[in-house]
């Protein structure tokens, strides 16, 4: 590889003691379950070693079927010399920010031919976009749809025809999907191409000044739906930094992508160059290159603290409280949301970008982008240097940005700083002393609060409860006038994992915002998700145990007193507990027979068997948990 793979050094600032803490805790508790993941891992790397690539082993009907339709690639792939390369993608023409990905797997199968080995399309994966199921009952199926794309990546691995993976998705739980289904087959090195934001258009600020004239009545559909696709306009991702962005950030600082590749736009040349670039290192890194670079030991304990960093520095998605949870899980890594809270309080917020600010990520790229944000950080000690990544050993080579020059793609580093301090900042001018996001604890369980956005006369709020048992109940008390001119903390439970999906609840902003800037006092505690585009509304999310299991939020009524401290993190229902003993909850989830409608039915089982938001949400156990317990460990 021309350019970071070169390096080799370690140049951070001496490793901040609480982080350093922070690892060394997290690495202790996951010993067992990590130890037998990585025993696995290493078993299956050295008979990939001992039996070429991996094809070989299979049995010629077996492998008949696997080449019958490779065209060109046909010889190498009977000849079984070149390393075998899957693409695992995302792709379809309705979503922008993957729609790119159509034009990817003839560019890739080239580059990787090129490079020596032969690619296959091994499988797609589903890619649902919550920016259109914001509210509807297709978003009740959008959090187990990560469970599905794991899925998926498994089964498109899962032919044993493949020496490592191109990984090809951008949003929400695609990427997370993509990377847990990765890391069960961890002996594979996994490449991850994005396929970069779409241009700016219309700013942030406006947009959302006219979503809010909208729930007010002062502007029609036609203005609104104007703004929304001046906005949304064209093929890449959406350019606020939400789940879809956040994802990149952490998978570039985790080192899964090639250094500066997160926020090129697509359709450039440098675009096509760094796909190709891609193609090649996917190769370069098998078990039968010299770089060998298996993803389960890319992402270790240290590259799962640096990817907490960095989602903290940037002020980032609250999604990935849970995706990040679930993804150390899939390498035996056992993530609590205690280390996230740990880290909030030493890892300052670098970052101004919407909902968070009124910039978006190409201008967080202009300003500077990765390589600087990257840069400060190891400079700081706030970001293990010490890693392996697809680029080569090292964090060091993400200070890199690509260039092209005279045609030839190389790496340079960047060794100015910020170009823009009004959305990036050094560690010593940072925005905010501590993370973007906080934990809350409570008589009312455990919760996540994005204060990145939240203004300070407003993170702390206390004020009389108004329950609702569906998000749809405070959309038509607020047409309704119901809650204007009062104080008020929104509660709407029976919205978490095992009750309906865990949907966003992002429909919710808009009209609260409203009463926000009306004067009220308003915040919002519940059991779902808000997103990566929570904005200024002061907010508990993720409430854990969740109503449906029994937690305390069930217990809660019109008119009780709440109390919402992101400042002291705390969350506390203001009554009595020898009254909360007394109590019943109230209401209830759907049944599943009434939980019908938009293949909802489909996913009953998973209803079932869902963790706790603190444990990822998922339905996969800790990766070499039962291993270690078998061992006796």
């Amino acid at each position: 590889m021309n350019g970071p793979a070169d390096s080799n050094d370690d140049r951070g600032g001496r490793m901040h003691p609480a982080i350093q803490e922070i690892t060394d805790r997290l690495a202790e508790r996951s010993r067992a379950s990590r130890a037998a993941y990585l025993a696995r891992l290493d078993a299956e790397a050295e008979a990939a070693r001992e039996r070429g690539p991996a094809r070989g082993h299979l049995g010629c009907a077996n492998l008949a079927h696997g080449f019958a339709a490779a065209g060109r690639d046909k010889p190498d792939l009977m000849a079984n010399v070149k390393p075998g390369v899957a693409i695992v993608s995302s792709y379809n023409d309705m979503l922008s920010a993957h729609q790119p990905y159509e034009t990817y797997p003839p560019i890739l199968k080239a580059a990787v031919r090129a490079a020596g080995g032969v690619a296959q399309f091994a499988g797609g994966v589903p890619a649902m976009c919550d920016g259109i199921t914001q509210g509807r009952a297709g978003m009740e199926l959008s959090l187990y749809s990560r469970e599905v794309i794991a899925m998926a990546t498994a089964i498109a691995l899962s032919h044993d025809m493949f020496d490592s993976g191109l990984m090809l998705g951008v949003c929400d739980k695609i990427v997370p999907g993509l990377l847990i289904g990765a890391l069960h087959f961890g002996h594979l090195p996994a490449v991850f191409v994005p396929a970069g934001p779409m241009t700016s258009g219309l700013p942030n600020k406006v947009k959302a000044r006219t979503r809010q004239l909208f729930a007010e009545g002062k502007v029609g559909r036609e203005e609104l739906l104007d703004a929304e696709s001046r906005s949304y306009h064209s093929p890449g991702t959406c350019t606020f930094y939400g789940t879809a962005n956040s994802n990149q950030v952490m998978i570039e600082v985790m080192g899964l992508h090639l250094p500066g590749t997160t926020f090129v736009n697509p359709r450039t040349e440098l675009r096509e160059a760094l796909t190709k670039a891609a193609g090649r290192r996917a190769v370069e890194i098998t078990v039968h290159g010299g770089e060998y670079t298996p993803v389960g030991r890319v992402v270790d304990e240290k590259a799962i603290v640096n990817a907490c960093v960095a989602l903290l520095a940037t002020g980032g998605s609250t999604n990935h409280t849970m995706h990040l949870v679930a993804i150390a899980a899939a390498a035996g890594i056992e993530l609590l949301w205690d280390d996230l809270a740990a880290l909030s309080k030493v890892v300052p917020l670098l970052t101004r970008m919407y909902p968070n600010g009124q910039a978006d990520v190409n201008h967080f790229q202009a300003a500077g982008g990765m390589q600087v944000l990257i840069g400060d950080l190891l400079d700081a000690g706030l970001l293990h240097a010490d890693v392996l990544t697809v680029a080569g050993h090292g964090l060091d080579h993400y200070r890199s940005a690509p260039v092209l020059k005279d045609g030839e793609l190389l790496w340079e580093e960047r060794t100015e700083g910020s170009t823009d301090p009004d959305v990036l900042r050094p560690v010593s001018e940072a925005f905010s002393p501590d993370g973007g996001i906080h934990m809350l604890d409570g008589n009312l369980g455990r919760a996540v609060s994005k204060v990145s956005a939240v203004k300070p006369e407003h993170l702390v709020v206390e004020a009389p409860a108004k329950v609702f048992d569906d998000q749809l109940e405070l959309l038509r008390a607020f047409e309704a006038g119901e809650l204007d001119g009062q104080d008020f903390v929104a509660v709407i439970r029976y919205q978490g994992p095992s009750a309906n999906g865990m949907p966003e609840l992002h429909k919710l902003t808009p009209p609260l915002a409203v009463l926000l800037d009306r004067g009220q006092r308003v915040a919002i505690v519940t059991d779902g998700r808000m997103s990566g585009a929570s904005g200024k509304v002061p907010a508990a999310i993720h409430l854990s145990p969740e109503a449906a299991q029994g937690g305390p939020i069930a217990l809660v009524r019109d008119g009780d007193p709440i109390r919402l401290d992101s400042t002291a993190g705390t969350l506390e229902l203001l009554v009595p507990a020898e009254e909360l003993a007394a109590r019943t909850p109230q209401g209830a989830p759907l049944t599943d027979a009434q939980w019908v409608g938009t293949g909802r039915e489909l996913f009953a089982a998973f209803r079932r068997t869902a963790g706790p938001a603190e444990r990822g949400a998922g339905i996969f156990a800790l990766n070499g948990h039962a291993e270690s317990l078998r061992a006796g460990a």
